[in-house]
C-alpha cells in the first residue's frame, strides 16, 4: 500500500518538459513549495507547468530504471522513511540552504 503514498510534487509543462534540477526531476513536499521552487527559479512561465503529485512507487520505479530525483527536505523525509520499510538504505542529510530564500535538494540516483 505505500506505493501509493503521496511523497511530493512535481512540475511538468506539457507535453513532456518536466522541471529538473540538470538531470534530476525536482520533487517539493507540497504544491506551495513547488510553486516557490519555480519562482526562485526564475521560470519565465510557471503558469504553463502542472503540478502533480509524485507517488512513492512510480519515483522508486524511477530511480530502479536509472532515473534521478531531487528531492526538498519534506519529500525526502517521506520518500526515506517508505524506503527504509522497504529495506532501502537511506543516508541522512543536512537540508540547511545557504542563505534563507534557498531551498536545498539532495538527488538521489542508483
Amino acid at each position: 500500500m505505500s506505493d501509493l503514498k503521496v511523497i511530493g510534487y512535481f512540475s511538468i509543462k506539457p507535453p513532456t518538459d518536466c522541471y529538473c534540477d540538470g538531470e534530476a526531476l525536482v520533487v517539493a513536499g507540497s504544491h506551495a513549495a513547488m510553486k516557490r521552487m519555480l519562482t526562485i527559479a526564475g521560470v519565465s512561465s510557471p503558469t504553463s507547468y502542472t503540478i502533480m503529485k509524485a507517488i512513492f512507487g512510480e519515483v522508486l520505479a524511477g530511480i530502479k530504471r536509472g532515473g534521478a530525483y531531487a528531492f526538498d527536505a519534506e519529500s525526502y523525509r517521506k520518500f526515506s522513511s517508505l524506503a527504509k520499510d522497504r529495506g532501502i538504505p537511506c543516508r541522512d542529510f543536512d537540508f540547511t540552504p545557504s542563505t534563507p530564500e534557498d531551498i536545498k535538494l539532495v538527488t538521489i540516483t542508483l
